[in-house]
This record gives structure tokens, sequence and C-alpha cells, in this order.
């Protein structure tokens, strides 16, 4: 089992870049990519967030766009991006798709140095920009975001994180005034010196406009420079809590309290983490049905994989926020030390092999400089390791094939089974430099099972809903969620790896808001749809 750099093959030629690098901050931070069927044709296509240019003045630079990529079934993509409308040309960071007006299509949010967008799909190939029309035009330096029904009304809202007050001007004195901006240059890379900036949660008013949340809430994550989110059911209480990364900041947990309020646990969780946190993967490593955390840090901080703690906990518990418990079993796991070098940042945590249990992948890449070329960051290697099943991963990285490319500056990565062979393949963007479309070769020598939701109720996607499934003597869970990694959305449908199993004895789903639905005998080595209510899938 091999991963096969087929990012020529299919057709695929994205650069990262602005220009030349003029070591500012903010070119140093993305970007991310995002899968998504947005055509309802049954594949993944992939958008990937570019820089549109440089933020100082450069000659000859012509500024780019956002690119969709739309699959074409045989392995290839074809560039729509012009034909659909999502060339955005701002300074792009990350993407999140879901289908906020419940019409049966994705729509797409980009976060940005600047201005965000929000695109609506027409359902005719076409997206608009619907931006200041729905009240999310954030002005602010966004990085990651996410959808969530947090209020269980129905509809997604979304929670966008902010990162730093990084104003040009305030470095330059005068847009684009290169001499001055050189004298500024000592430490506008390091963004402790920026004072942080609150995230916002815009409120879904179900008629396509949202409204700003975030005091009444209570999730503005003040004081935290803010680059990963994700919405969890932490406590599998059936609403999403929510967790933000923040960067040389403690991060947030927030638990949802069921009535349209959050409170912040994460002190009394273990999780308000103080190292430079960016990506964000949540998933049941250990397969005891709850879902677990993994953050990845700055070099010298190593990243941490916090063990949920729930089921020691459910019965001492005297209130609901006495639930959240984590313990960093990192060093336990066997992934500890070993990324102390390592600036990380995109990563998940993926049934691989489909044998079961969860694997890991992270992307790494400095935000030091080479010595003798400034304009550079430092390259380094990837990570991937294999889940034992006891606990522990060993590190595979040179046998699955992701070290026969040179080392590079990754950053965003979106996860997603691109071929539909049953197997989960990768995209990484690697800043200033191509990207890496990783498919998975072999990864489907065991049984499996692809789910996806169709809701009626809740919201058309599902977000949210918590899937159990049974076979034979085992259990597997998880969630579906837009937004995590690092800048980046992965494929909304769930993946299983079933091991030897050859039948599905039953799907359970747990849909946001309330009500169990169960679909029983299910066929494996398929992609299964569920809609809401109805006592049998639809297979593909």
């Amino acid at each position: 089992m091999r991963f096969h750099d087929a990012t020529e093959e299919a057709g695929i030629h994205f650069v990262h870049s602005s220009g030349k690098r003029n070591t500012l901050l903010a070119e140093d931070m993305g970007s991310g990519a995002g899968w998504g069927d947005y055509d309802n044709d049954g594949d993944l296509d992939l958008y990937i967030v570019n820089q549109s240019g440089p933020l100082l003045p450069q000659e000859g630079i012509e500024t780019v766009t956002n690119i969709l990529y739309q699959n074409n079934g045989d392995g290839t993509f074809t560039d729509v991006t012009e034909v659909a409308g999502v060339g955005d040309r701002g300074f792009g960071m990350g993407c999140a798709f879901a289908d906020y007006d419940n019409d049966g299509d994705l729509d797409l949010y980009v976060t940005n140095y600047g201005p965000n967008v929000l695109y609506r799909n027409d359902g005719d190939g076409t997206f608009s920009d619907v931006t200041d029309a729905s009240g999310v035009d954030d002005a602010r330096w966004s990085t990651g975001a996410a959808w969530s029904d947090y209020d269980l009304d129905g509809d997604l809202d979304l929670y966008v994180a902010n990162y730093v007050r990084f104003k040009l001007e305030e470095l330059t004195g005068e847009r684009g005034n290169v001499e001055q901006y050189g004298m500024a240059q000592a430490y506008n890379l390091n963004p402790y010196v920026f004072d942080p900036q609150d995230n916002t949660l815009f409120r879904n008013n179900g008629d396509g406009t949202f409204s700003d949340a975030t005091a009444e809430v209570g999730v503005s994550a003040h004081g935290g420079r803010s680059l990963g989110v994700v919405f969890a059911d932490f406590d599998l209480d059936g609403d999403d809590d929510l967790y933000v990364a923040n960067d040389l900041s403690p991060n947030f947990l927030f638990c949802n309290n069921g009535d349209g309020t959050f409170t912040d646990v994460s002190n009394r969780a273990w999780v308000a983490d103080f190292r430079g946190s960016m990506g964000i993967a949540t998933a049941d490593f250990d397969n005891d049905l709850d879902l677990d955390l993994f953050i990845t840090h700055w070099t010298a901080q190593e990243n941490a994989l916090y063990r949920n703690m729930l089921d020691r906990y459910r019965d001492k518990a005297t209130d609901p926020t006495e639930l959240f418990h984590f313990t960093d079993d990192a060093y336990l796991a066997g992934i500890g030390e070993q990324t102390l070098d390592d600036v990380a940042w995109g990563t998940d945590l993926f049934d691989y092999d489909n044998d079961g249990d969860l694997d890991l992948f992270v992307a790494n890449g400095h935000t030091f400089q080479m010595l003798d070329r400034s304009t550079e960051l430092i390259p380094q290697p990837d990570r991937f390791w294999q889940n034992e099943g006891d606990g522990t991963f060993t590190e595979i990285s040179e046998s699955v094939g992701i070290r026969v490319l040179p080392d590079r500056v990754g950053r965003g990565v979106a996860f997603g089974d691109y071929d539909n062979d049953g197997d989960v393949d990768f995209f990484v963007v690697n800043s200033y430099a191509p990207a890496t479309l990783w498919r998975n070769e072999g990864g489907d020598q065991y049984h499996w099972l692809q789910i996806s939701l169709l809701g009626k109720r809740a919201n058309r996607n599902g977000i949210g809903a918590l899937v159990f499934v049974y076979a034979g003597e085992q259990v597997w869970m998880d969630q579906v969620q837009s937004g995590s990694s690092y800048l980046c959305s992965n494929d909304l449908r769930l993946h299983f790896g079933l091991v030897g199993q050859t039948r599905v004895d039953r799907v359970e789903i747990r849909w946001p808001g309330g009500g169990t639905q169960r679909i029983e005998d299910v066929a494996v080595d398929q992609h299964i749809t569920l809609v809401e209510g109805e006592s049998q899938g639809r297979g593909k």
C-alpha cells in the first residue's frame, strides 16, 4: 500500500504563489483547499485557494485566482474556474464547502487576508457572489472556517477564525513604501507582536442572510490568534461543541449548552493548549466511540494527541461541562518526541488501509527562511504514521511513498476519495511551490463503506450527525463535519474501513437535534446515501 503522486496525470497544474516573497507574515500562513461535489455528479471536485498577488508592489507580476477543478470521473480534472465564477482574487487563506441554503448543492466560503467571500451555488455549474447580501463580509485577516447547525434549527451557521491585526499601513506608513517597510522586517514575522482579533459566529437566519451572534453566544475566543477551528460533538449529547486552535495563545474549547449559548471549558477539559497551534483533526483514533483531538504545532512544541476521557467521567459529572476531559497521549502514542523539529500544519486521522483504525498524516514546512535565500522558507519532510491498534503509532513515511518527492513547505491538506475506489486520497498545498495530489494505491485491499447523509428536518448535508457502523463484534463511529485540517474542507462522505467484515449488520445515525435512524443489513464496498426518515439506503 503506497501513495502515488498523481498531480500531473490528473491535470492539476496549481502552483501556490503571490509573486516573489517579501518576508511578510501574511505570505507565510496560507493556503488551503477543499473537496466537494459541487455539480452533484457523484465524484469530488477540488477548490484550491491561492494568494492573488504580492502585498507589496512587484514589477511583472500578474495576479492569479483561486482555482476550481471539476472531476472528470476518470482520474483527471478540468479547470472550470472562469465558467463557475469562483476565481476570487483575494489574498487567500482557506475555504469550506456546505449547503447553507438547503437547496441541494454545495456552496463555498473563502477566507482571506482581507474581505472574505461567500459563493452561492446556482445549481447550473455556476456560483454567485452573495457576500454582501448575506452579511458575512468579514474584512479582517480570516483563516479557518467551519459550518455547523449549532442551534439545531435545521440550517447551517458559520464560524470564522481570525488571526492578528496585521496592517501594512502601520508597518510601512504608506502602503508600498518598501524602504520604510525594510525597517520593520526585524519583527514583523513574529505573530506575538501583533494584537489578536476576535472570531465571528454568523447565525443563519434561514432566508439567505446571516446575523453576527458572537457576543450573545459567547464564542469570540477573545485574546486568541486563531488559525484552526472545528465543530464536534465531544460529549455526544446531540449538539456541536467548538474547538479553536490559536497561535501563541491558549486554545479554546466551548461546550454547547443546548440553548443557543456556549460555555468555555478549555481549562477544565485540559485542552487550553498554549503552544503555537495550527491544524486540527477530530476522530475516534482509539475506537472507544467518542471523538478525540489531534493538534499540530510549531517547532520545539511537539504535536498533541488528546484522548477523550468521556467514558471515565460520564457517571461522575454533576453538570454537562464536567464531561469534558482530555489527556495528551502524544508521547505514549509515539508521536511526541518525533515531531519536536517539525512546524506542522494540515492533518487528518483517516483509515488509509481500511484495517479498521485511523492512521495519521501531517504536512510540515517551516516559517523560518533560508539563510542564503531570504525570500524562501525552509522545507521539511511530511510525516505519515500507521495506527497499530493498541494506542500507538509507527511512522512509515518512507514505505508508503510520500518521501519520494523533495521536501516542501507544506500548509493545507484536504482528504477525500476523489477516484471513488474505496480508499482515501489527499491533496497538499505547498507554500510557494506546486501542490501534490496523493492517490492511495492498495488501500482498498480490505472491505470498506462510504456514507453520505441527506437531511430532511436536519440540514441537507447532515453536518453534525454521528454515525455508528456495526459489523460482527466491531463498532466504529464518526461525525459529518465541514472545516478541519488547516484552512481546508474534507470530503463530507464518511469513510469506514471494515477489515475482513463482509457485511454490515446495521448503521445507526444520530441526527443533529435528536432522532436516531437505523439501517439494517448493508452491503460492503459501496458508497451509500442515507436519507433522513427512510428505512433503506440509496446505494451507488
